[in-house]
C-alpha cells in the first residue's frame, strides 16, 4: 500500500470474505454505472451514432478497414448483430465495403469520409466530457487510474476475441 492507502502495482490482495468482497461490489456497482452512463450519452454526442456504432467506427479506423467477420470475432458478438449493426452504419453513409485487393471474394469495411466526419466530431465531443468530468483531479491519480483500467482490461481471462479494447462494456464485467 503507498502512503495515501491506495494499492500500488506491486500490492495483492487475496479475494475473500470482508473488505475485498465489498470492493468487488462497488467495483462491478461503478463499471456498471459507467457503462450505463456511456450508453446514454452516447445518443446525445450524435444521434446516429449508439455507443456500438462509435466503437465500431473506432476500430474501423485504427485498423484502416475490417471485415465484418473480424469484427464479429474481435468483439465477441454474433455475426448477425455486427451485420445489423454495419447495414446501419451503411444506409448512413458512414461504412463502405470495398473488394479485398488480395482475395477478391472478401469484402472489407472501411470508413467514408463522412463516418470519419462524424468519428471525428464524437471523439472530440467524448474527449471534452472526460476532461471535464476529471478537470479536478491531480495527475497523479489520472495516471494510476488509466494503469488501472488498463491492467483490469488486459486480463487474459476475457470472453472469445476480447482483447480489452474498448467494446461495448457488459454488465457482468467477467
Amino acid at each position: 500500500m503507498t502512503a495515501a492507502g491506495t494499492p500500488d502495482e506491486t500490492t495483492t490482495v487475496p479475494l475473500g470474505p470482508g473488505p475485498v468482497d465489498a470492493a468487488v461490489e462497488t467495483i462491478h456497482r461503478e463499471m456498471t454505472a459507467f457503462a450505463r452512463r456511456a450508453r446514454a450519452s452516447a445518443g446525445r454526442m450524435h444521434p446516429q451514432l449508439s455507443l456500438v456504432s462509435y466503437t465500431l467506427l473506432g476500430h474501423l479506423e485504427e485498423r484502416d478497414g475490417r471485415r465484418a467477420t473480424d469484427l464479429a470475432a474481435h468483439y465477441a458478438l454474433d455475426k448477425s448483430t455486427v451485420s445489423r449493426q454495419v447495414s446501419a452504419l451503411q444506409r448512413a453513409g458512414l461504412v463502405e465495403r470495398r473488394v479485398d485487393p488480395d482475395d477478391h471474394r472478401v469484402q472489407v469495411l472501411h470508413l467514408t469520409g463522412a463516418g470519419r466526419h462524424i468519428l471525428g466530431e464524437v471523439t472530440e465531443s467524448r474527449r471534452a466530457a472526460f476532461r471535464e468530468r476529471l478537470a479536478g483531479w491531480p495527475a497523479e491519480d489520472l495516471l494510476r487510474f488509466a494503469a488501472y483500467l488498463e491492467r483490469y482490461n488486459a486480463w487474459p481471462g476475457g470472453a472469445p476475441g476480447e482483447e480489452g479494447d474498448g467494446a461495448a462494456p457488459r454488465d457482468t464485467y467477467g
